[in-house]
């Protein structure tokens, strides 16, 4: 735009150039210029027009390429800047891809760890705290004394009798022994066992002196006695309670029923 106002400038400058060099023309001015140099200062004339037309087409061409070179710059940085555009959702789309594959193995992880952990509870021994002793049991081992015990629970005498005696024989150093021989020998008791509930308890007795239960595996053990009419094994059983276990509830029990076997 200002080559061509340049160029508009330049034109008007030139012709009233040509309009004072036509008044110069005038009969009066014969004096002082010849025909030659008229034409002369028109070919002059003529060849600067020439010149600032061709270098205004000139400068015309130059700004009309530049303007094309831009336009080209455009359009190749608006190319880029989509094909970034598309770059940069291609990435989008792989990182939200590597993020649910992400989360599918750490779920994965997660319940294969589950997994583990379960199975180590299988076989993992637990801590048992029962009658005020602690001890360590396996799972199987636990379940089955709970088992047991249910058993009992249901008063099925005979099905507990069998629970408590197949436990025993798997498990013959378990922590659980004393408390299942007495819930055992109660059992045989139940069911008339009598005999059986004896040696459950004895061997209780024996085995576990110190137990918390032993006192009261005493005592059932004297009833077993009472049973089966042995009126002097009970009493001395009693007595023997009576001596070992002396702070006991189950001694002052055991002094009411000595009165009664007299």
């Amino acid at each position: 735009m200002s080559n061509r106002m340049s160029f508009a400038r330049w034109n008007t400058t030139l012709a009233a150039s040509v309009l004072a060099l036509g008044g110069l023309w005038a009969p009066s001015a014969h004096a002082l210029f010849g025909d030659d140099e008229a034409r002369k200062a028109i070919v002059d004339l003529r060849q600067q027009v020439e010149a600032g037309r061709q270098a205004s087409e000139a400068a015309a061409a130059q700004q009309r390429e530049s303007d094309a070179s831009i336009k080209r710059s455009m359009l190749e940085l608006a190319n880029q800047i989509e094909q970034l555009r598309g770059e940069i959702a291609r990435l989008r789309g792989q990182n939200e891809q590597l993020a649910r594959e992400v989360a599918d193995l750490q779920r994965a992880q997660k319940d294969v760890q589950a997994g583990i952990d379960e199975r180590l509870r299988q076989v993992e021994p637990v801590k048992v705290e029962l009658d005020g002793r602690s001890f360590t049991a396996q799972p199987a081992e636990k379940a089955e004394f709970e088992a047991a015990m249910a058993t009992l629970r249901k008063s099925d005498f005979v099905g507990a009798t069998a629970a408590y005696t197949g436990f025993l024989r798997r498990y013959p150093t378990s922590g659980y022994t004393p408390v299942a021989l007495y819930w055992l020998g109660n059992a045989q008791y139940a069911a008339r066992a009598y005999k059986d509930a004896v040696e459950s308890h004895q061997r209780l007795v024996r085995e576990f002196p110190d137990h918390p239960r032993t006192p009261e595996a005493m005592l059932a053990l004297a009833n077993s006695q009472v049973e089966l009419k042995d009126t002097k094994g009970a009493r001395k059983t009693l007595e023997d309670l009576v001596k070992q276990h002396p702070q006991s509830e189950a001694a002052g029990a055991a002094k009411e029923r000595i009165a009664r076997l007299k």
